[in-house]
């Protein structure tokens, strides 16, 4: 059997690096940055590896609203949404993770577009 992408992504604390790597990119990207000007960038980072654990196999329960809710109102881009990718593909990347592995996050974060573009 299988492992989980959880289990393959190393557990909770190997994805909380992610997910902390990936939103401080976001939040010095030039095309993002101005989207986590003024956020609780700690309360963000706590919600998104609660999402990402949660989302990939693990025990975690993700508090925070639905991917369209979280959304709604931002109109966001195609281009925002790549930039944001990027921002994640280079984290896994940056944490030694396995191209297998990242492509099978893009993978899931390709299948959650329509939830977070132009909502």
């Amino acid at each position: 059997m299988q492992d989980t992408l959880y289990q393959r992504l190393g557990g909770a604390e190997r994805i909380a690096a992610v997910v902390e790597d990936a939103l401080d990119r976001h939040a010095a990207n030039p095309l993002l940055a101005p989207r986590f000007r003024g956020k609780d960038l700690p309360r963000l980072k706590q919600l998104g590896t609660q999402f990402f654990c949660m989302g990939s196999g693990g025990p975690q329960h993700y508090e925070g609203r639905s991917m369209r809710a979280a959304h709604a109102g931002m109109n966001i881009s195609e281009q925002e949404f790549m930039a944001a990718i990027d921002d994640i593909v280079a984290s896994l990347q940056g944490q030694g993770h396995a191209p297998s592995v990242v492509g099978e996050v893009v993978g899931v974060l390709y299948s959650m577009k329509e939830e977070v573009l132009r909502t």
